[in-house]
């Protein structure tokens, strides 16, 4: 910033312009950066799916728990049911309750493909309100 001349000399005054050029420079620099780290900001994706830090949501009025363990035993409101009897069993839910919502509950080490199998048979029966329940808890680091 210049305040003055040098060297001094009777006739020349002292002038207080701001130098406003680096100003300018700094923001638009900061500005680039902003517009380049925003977009990877919002799309992070984190897959820890088991547990989760989030607060328990609230107890829907309504709600059946569909649990598959690691060996492969389904469970409709903690009664075992087998695979051939599970497509009657969501539907004679879905028939007294269309509403109702499934929360689903499957181990971490269970496929993911099997959980779309129950997801998709449980969709079949009319049943289209599905949640994942997860345990609370700490998150893993990678």
């Amino acid at each position: 910033m210049a305040f003055g001349r040098f060297p001094r000399t009777p006739q020349a005054k002292p002038f207080s312009e701001i130098n406003v050029t680096p100003l300018v420079d700094v923001m638009l620099v900061l500005l680039v950066i902003f517009i380049l780290t925003a977009p990877l900001l919002t799309s992070a994706i984190r897959l820890d799916l088991p547990q989760s830090q989030a607060s328990q949501a609230g107890e829907a009025p309504e709600s059946i728990t569909l649990s598959l363990t690691t060996t492969g035993d389904i469970f409709i409101n903690d009664k075992p049911v087998s695979m051939a009897e599970l497509p009657n069993a969501l539907q004679q839910v879905a028939i007294q309750k269309p509403q109702v919502e499934v929360q689903l509950r499957a181990d971490q080490a269970v496929p993911y493909g099997q959980v779309l199998n129950l997801m998709g048979l449980a969709q079949q029966a009319g049943l289209t309100r599905i949640g994942f329940v997860t345990a609370p808890g700490a998150a893993q680091s990678p």
